[in-house]
């Protein structure tokens, strides 16, 4: 499958072959977890920016725990920033909560089954 925006940008979606898949593209709950990521990657990123902090590189890794029933919503998601740059850990601290705690649309969707926490580690 393929799903694509107005702007004509497309993302590659397909399902396992236990189900009739071929892994031939994100699954959907895990473009969720991306889609997670990269809002509060964005976040993060226009918040530093606005405290003129040099970040030379962010890499988000995201992980969940799922029910193991029909709807098998998630109920954990753990998001990991990893930042490159002189960045006072303070400000990097502060970035990332208000966008986990206050802007970041996809945690506010996930917020009502799932736990979201989040931690991260600066590299020079």
């Amino acid at each position: 499958m393929e799903a694509r925006n107005e702007q004509g940008n497309t993302v590659q979606l397909d399902a396992s072959p236990d189900v009739g898949g071929r892994n031939m593209g994100m699954r959907p709950m895990q473009l969720l977890l991306a889609a997670l990521g990269s809002c509060s990657a964005i976040d993060v990123i226009n918040i530093l920016r606005k405290q003129r902090q040099p970040l030379l590189d962010l890499s988000i890794t995201v992980t969940g725990k799922r029910e193991d029933k029909v709807p098998a919503v998630y109920t954990e998601a753990h998001i990991h920033f990893r930042l490159h740059g002189s960045l006072d850990p303070d400000k990097v601290a502060k970035a990332i909560a208000l966008s986990v705690e206050k802007y970041c649309s996809v945690v506010e969707t996930l917020k009502p089954t799932a736990t979201i926490t989040h931690s991260f580690e600066i590299t020079l």
